[in-house]
């Protein structure tokens, strides 16, 4: 990380490019996890940093592709076989039941989304 980056900034990327492919946290997730910040904060940082890590899995709780950036967000979703779903319209959302990632590896034996 570049040391121009404010430190909650750093950290917040840091977080991003350690959930697995795949898998997925919400911006208050990982504000949870960091023990700062909010979701809001997490969002800041995610628009003004995260080109540079895997921004596509750090989402919305509702499971929306980000707005803007829906067909690239799928797009990486479908490579990584990160969990959809269909709404009733038929739009595809991501099923945030099998793919959202609490912050522990794989090393703890526990993978909940791909079971």
């Amino acid at each position: 990380m570049s040391e121009e980056l404010p430190a909650y900034a750093e950290h917040v990327l840091e977080l991003a490019e350690r959930i697995p492919p795949g898998r997925v946290m919400t911006y208050g997730d990982v504000a949870e996890w960091l023990g700062e910040g909010g979701p809001r904060q997490v969002g800041r940082v995610m628009a003004l940093y995260g080109a540079a890590v895997p921004w596509w899995r750090v989402v919305r709780a509702d499971g929306v592709p980000l707005p803007g950036s829906e067909r690239r967000a799928l797009e990486h979703y479908r490579a990584e076989a990160t969990p959809l779903r269909l709404t009733a319209g038929g739009e595809p959302r991501l099923d945030m039941r099998r793919a959202r990632w609490d912050g522990r590896g794989p090393e703890d034996g526990r993978d909940e989304a791909h079971t």
